[in-house]
């Protein structure tokens, strides 16, 4: 019979644990957001090493899973520890869901809805299912939006001050304004320390580096295409779409809102919204490139590097700069991939990518193709021109 009183610890919560495991019954225990569990016991990692060691792993048929959404921590406490050297079977680490498994959120309606709402709310949350959970089916994108976004305690209004505790960082206010330098574009750290106007150091590159372990920022890593090595600067964009519009559009008016004075008569009310969502849609493509292998015909292919590129150019004007949405690399040819969101796409989408394309220094035994992804109207001259070697409507990523 299961013991009701409370434990005193947690090596006398994991010991009761033990003693409810049947024998040879084959047993899964899962830790969800371990960060949490110990956040008030910085003891909690060498206890749960004492438990599996005297306890848990006598059942040779359980299997235990630690798992959170602070990532940092887990690696910290657990995988670089030398404590638990050997006692780790996988490590796992769960992205975003990809964009056709989003859409199924949307329940039997996903069919009958337009293209533009499910973007809009994608465009905000990206793929995390906490998020999605609170989508409506029956409720417009607009509506969705104000219930998540701005009203009191509403999860969007409440998340970020949540996620940036002591839990995701040592350092959270300055993490923080780390963050905040990427929310208008990527930068590297020599120029995230001159916007923050700190001296370049360990401090920027910790943050960076435990920010990109809670999901929030990634590398834009690619190779360089002219000599297919590394890029020698690295840089780092926000990519957590819903950080970017907590830090325009809620955190300003976050009082308001608290205060369940803020009015939302829809998004177009905000100022810079449609530059703001070009860069929320860019970074949903990037983060779900693989979506694009198939349509452009590179699906078999060995993807060397996959991220965005920038150039800067000469001051004497003999280097042109280039900076492209999306570059696809493999050992033989590489896509230039225009992201681009707007109510009217005309011809000079055409003359803005030729143009990189003349800039990007390839070697002459790679091929170069072009494509363009969009959500919008296209003008019917772009596809009879022939230029771009795939056209791809975002709606098809959806649900392909």
């Amino acid at each position: 019979m299961a013991e009701r009183s409370r434990p005193v610890d947690w090596l006398t919560a994991f010991i009761r644990l033990s003693r409810e495991i049947k024998p040879r019954e084959k047993t899964v225990v899962l830790l969800d957001e371990i960060s949490w569990m110990a956040h008030d016991d910085p003891s909690f990692a060498a206890t749960l090493k004492i438990a599996w060691d005297n306890h848990l792993k006598k059942h040779d048929r359980l299997i235990l899973v630690v798992c959170g959404s602070v990532s940092a921590w887990i690696k910290e406490n657990i995988i670089e520890s030398g404590a638990f050297y050997g006692r780790r079977s996988l490590d796992v680490v769960v992205p975003e869901l990809p964009l056709n498994e989003c859409v199924k959120f949307w329940g039997k309606a996903a069919d009958r809805i337009a293209a533009r709402d499910i973007i809009d709310v994608l465009s905000i949350t990206g793929g995390v299912p906490r998020y999605l959970e609170e989508i409506n089916p029956l409720m417009s994108a607009q509506e969705n939006i104000r219930k998540m976004c701005f009203l009191p305690k509403s999860p969007l209004r409440v998340d970020f001050d949540e996620m940036f505790s002591d839990v995701i960082t040592r350092q959270p206010k300055f993490s923080s304004k780390v963050l905040r330098s990427l929310v208008d574009g990527a930068k590297s750290v020599s120029e995230i320390a001159a916007a923050l106007d700190v001296e370049k150091g360990g401090n920027i590159t910790n943050a960076v580096v435990q920010l990109q372990e809670a999901g929030m920022v990634a590398p834009d890593s690619g190779k360089n295409p002219e000599t297919g090595v590394d890029i020698r600067e690295r840089r780092y964009r926000l990519s957590d779409n819903y950080s970017r519009f907590y830090l325009k559009y809620i955190e300003p008016d976050k009082d308001v809102i608290d205060a369940k004075a803020f009015v939302f008569n829809g998004l177009d009310q905000f100022s810079g919204w449609n530059p703001v969502m070009g860069l929320q849609f860019e970074n949903l493509v990037v983060n779900n490139y693989r979506c694009l292998l198939k349509p452009l015909h590179m699906e078999g292919a060995m993807i060397k590097s996959a991220a965005p590129y920038q150039r800067r150019g000469s001051a004497s004007g003999g280097r042109r700069g280039c900076q492209i949405d999306l570059l696809i690399q493999t050992k033989m040819s590489m896509c230039v991939v225009e992201i681009k969101r707007q109510a009217h796409i005309g011809r000079e989408v055409m003359d803005e990518v030729r143009e990189k394309c003349r800039a990007l220094r390839k070697p002459r035994s790679m091929s170069l193709h072009t494509a363009l992804v969009y959500e919008g109207e296209i003008a019917p001259s772009i596809e009879a021109d022939g230029f771009f070697d795939a056209i791809i409507p975002f709606s098809r990523l959806l649900w392909n």
